[in-house]
């Protein structure tokens, strides 16, 4: 019997023990679902030194997860900022008392 190995024909493994096909590459639309599903966290310290005094420190803290995956984590900051919550904001009732005190200041001022 001869051990030598023919490479152009098909596997003589049994199809239960053939390998499973390499994965493909995920495209960037996969890549960005699976990171705001899960979130991610990229944190580091820079610190300048000048002869054992420390000079200056910057921590960056990036989080990077969908508004649901952040509200699970418990950080919900951008819903009580009143400058980028639209519940915060009741242009109506600012505009109808600014109409008031405009129409006050207009009476008092004379004809």
């Amino acid at each position: 019997m001869s051990d030598q190995v023919d490479w152009n024909r098909a596997s003589p493994l049994p199809a239960t023990r053939r390998t499973s096909p390499a994965p493909q590459p995920a495209n960037l639309a996969d890549l960005l679902e699976r990171v705001l599903d899960k979130g991610l966290v990229i944190a580091g310290d820079i610190r300048i030194n000048l002869l054992d005094i420390e000079l200056l420190t910057i921590k960056i803290r990036l989080l990077i997860a969908s508004v649901d995956k952040a509200r699970e984590m418990g950080i919900d900051w951008w819903e009580h900022d009143p400058t980028l919550s639209s519940g915060e904001r009741d242009l109506a009732g600012e505009n109808k008392r600014l109409r008031e005190r405009l129409h006050e200041l207009e009476a008092r001022s004379g004809p």
